[in-house]
This record gives C-alpha cells, structure tokens and sequence, in this order.
C-alpha cells in the first residue's frame, strides 16, 4: 500500500511541471526545394529534435521533441540562421498543469522562462499552443510592436543573466 501512495505522490509531482512537446516554425527568404532542405538538415541535427514534418509551400516546419530532452529555443533560431535564413514565426506547444498565466508574468516552464506579453489571468492546462515573440523569432516590424507592451527586459532578452522568452498566447 506504501508503495502505491509513493507512485501516486511521484506521478502527481512529475505532471505539475510544464513540457513542450512540438514546435511550428515558419522560415523566411526560402526560395526554393533546396533551400527548404538546408533548414531541414541544419534541424536535423539538433540534439533535442525527434521528427520534423515540412511543409515547403508554407515554408513551415512541425518540429517535434524529445521526451525528457531540454528545449533550446534560441539553438532553433541559431540552426534556422546557419542554413542562411531566418525565422519568421515559432509557436510553441506545451503540455499545462494549472500555470496562471496573466500579463507581465513570468513563468517557469520546462525550464525556461516565459513571460507572458498579452496573458488575461487564464489558467493553463492541457495542450496549449503559444507564439515566443523575441528578436530572433519575428520580422523587425512585429519585434517594434511588441517592444512598446512588453517592458525594458524584452530588448534584452535576459534578467539578472537568466533567459527570458516573451510569448503571446
């Protein structure tokens, strides 16, 4: 009996944190098939990546994650721009359990930092899909608007040396 309580006690406790669980990620300046292929390959090769489906008329790629895995949003971006391209939009799917988010939070998840830019007090739970909205993931024009709402560590990216992602749900 002791040990059903303990596996029910750890269950609950490994289902409260927070996981992402797939990306979409739409590129920009591709071209072509083979431009397409380069951002696949240069996706390809990162650690926490387990499948990417591609889209080429949409220049968009599902990318889906390792289970257990930590999540790099900046290496993303950093293997987008590799192949010589950039990111025009990443939406972030996680797996909720009760995180509050309002406007201004920040919230940990998965082990980052999220700061929610336009939350309205909802409570998360279940699957949830969210656009990050820093500098390496939107146009300039987009980054300029949220700039004005999102507070003085959106130009940064970072408080007090820790990373901080800015999201709008």
């Amino acid at each position: 009996m002791k040990k059903i309580f303990f596996l029910l006690f750890i269950s609950f406790g490994l289902l409260a944190n927070a996981q992402f669980t797939k990306a979409n990620l739409r590129a920009s300046g591709l071209t072509c098939a083979m431009c397409s292929k380069a951002v696949y390959k240069s996706l390809s090769s990162i650690a926490f990546v387990e499948k990417i489906n591609v889209d080429i008329q949409k220049s968009t790629y599902e990318i889906v994650f390792k289970s257990g895995m930590g999540v790099d949003f900046d290496a993303l971006s950093r293997a987008v721009v590799d192949a010589g391209f950039s990111v025009a939009q990443l939406q972030v799917t996680s797996v909720f359990n009760g995180i509050k988010a309002k406007k201004g939070s920040q919230v940990e998840v998965d082990g980052k930092m999220i700061q929610f830019i336009n939350g309205n007090d909802q409570l998360l739970n279940g699957e949830k899909t969210f656009s990050i909205v820093d500098k390496n993931f939107v146009s300039a024009k987009e980054f300029k608007k949220y700039s004005a709402s999102a507070g003085k560590t959106y130009e940064s990216g970072f408080v007090d040396g820790k990373r901080v992602y800015h999201a709008i749900l």
